[in-house]
């Protein structure tokens, strides 16, 4: 298909978008990007890591975006005694029959809220990369697909570490987007207060459904990318690796590990699904650049002497955009 083509599919796929954000926005107030980004994951099939600090509505904004289509929904809430098991899980005897059973767990499911996901031990968490990278679970002998489209939106606190498990590189490096939400300005707050304080009982009708969601990312695969802008991705992405090939010298000794192969498709995938959130068939470095930052921040590993001069990974990302060339 033609640019042109493409531009009146977008146009017309793109319709549910506008009736979705607004039933979200019946109930959480601002967060415009949290919402985008969120939709971002759900068209270009990438799980989302939100963190915040607590009561920012991360928790309420998975909920209510879940609310607005008509799909299977599961909020887990993750804790040190979880199990594996309680995830995906197990085998069931059945004395009746003298035979073990499948008893599937609730990560078969469309969507699933991971709650603080960092509150869980390391086999928990494990027990969810083959299901966010794969889309499938093994119980026993068996391996089961999960249902279409599969979407794992996690949340965790970032100030406190006490009865926390950091997530592992291998797990963190599955999640598409890194999402960093902070505090709402004094008018979102005052909105927040008279909605939340009134009694009134917010009720989101759903707009969408998931043959609607898996037809719509056919869509978002078919958006228009320029060569140009394939090779500003890829730029960006070994500058990461290799800073002083991108004349990014002063980098070099703060980055041990840069960005896997994996960080490329994401940041193709998620660009195409922010253009097609804003209604056009193809792909601009400018939206590269917006949704770059959230597809990198937890793919990039710092050295110690990093650390020690108070950089993160945002600052690092912010002078790999800087210096990288647009085309």
């Amino acid at each position: 298909m033609d640019i042109k083509e493409i531009n009146e599919k977008v146009k017309k796929e793109s319709v549910f978008v506008v009736q979705l954000t607004n039933e979200i926005s019946k109930v959480i107030v601002g967060q415009n990007e949290l919402i985008e980004k969120m939709l971002i994951g759900l068209l270009s099939d990438g799980h989302i890591l939100i963190e915040g600090v607590p009561g920012l509505a991360k928790t309420l904004a998975v909920k209510t975006l879940s609310a607005g289509i008509k799909t299977n929904f599961q909020r887990l809430q993750f804790t040190p005694d979880l199990l594996p098991a309680d995830l995906v899980g197990t085998m069931v005897y059945n004395p009746q029959k003298s035979e073990f059973y499948v008893k599937k767990g609730p990560i078969f499911s469309n969507l699933i809220l991971a709650d603080e996901i960092n509150r869980a031990p390391a086999k928990v968490q494990s027990a969810l990369l083959e299901a966010m990278q794969e889309r499938q679970v093994t119980i026993g002998e068996n391996t089961y697909p999960l249902p279409q489209p599969f979407l794992v939106m996690a949340t965790q606190n970032p100030i406190e570490q006490e009865g926390t498990y950091p997530l592992p590189e291998a797990q963190i490096d599955r999640f598409m987007l890194k999402i960093k939400i902070t505090y709402p300005k004094k008018t979102e707050e005052k909105q927040i207060l008279e909605r939340m304080t009134s009694g009134q009982e917010l009720k989101i009708n759903p707009v969408i459904t998931p043959e609607d969601i898996n037809r719509t990312k056919k869509t978002v695969r078919e958006i228009y990318i320029d060569e140009k802008v394939k090779n500003y991705i890829i730029d960006i992405v070994f500058a990461t690796r290799n800073p002083e090939e991108h004349n990014l010298k002063d980098l070099k000794p703060l980055i041990a590990y840069g960005a896997s192969p994996r960080a490329t498709i994401y940041l193709t995938m998620a660009s195409k699904a922010y253009a097609f959130l804003h209604g056009r068939g193809y792909v601009t470095p400018e939206d590269v650049k917006i949704i770059g930052a959230d597809v990198l921040r937890h793919r990039i590993i710092l050295t110690y002497e990093a650390e020690a001069e108070e950089m993160t990974t945002d600052n690092v990302v912010k002078q790999v955009f800087d210096g990288v060339e647009v085309p």
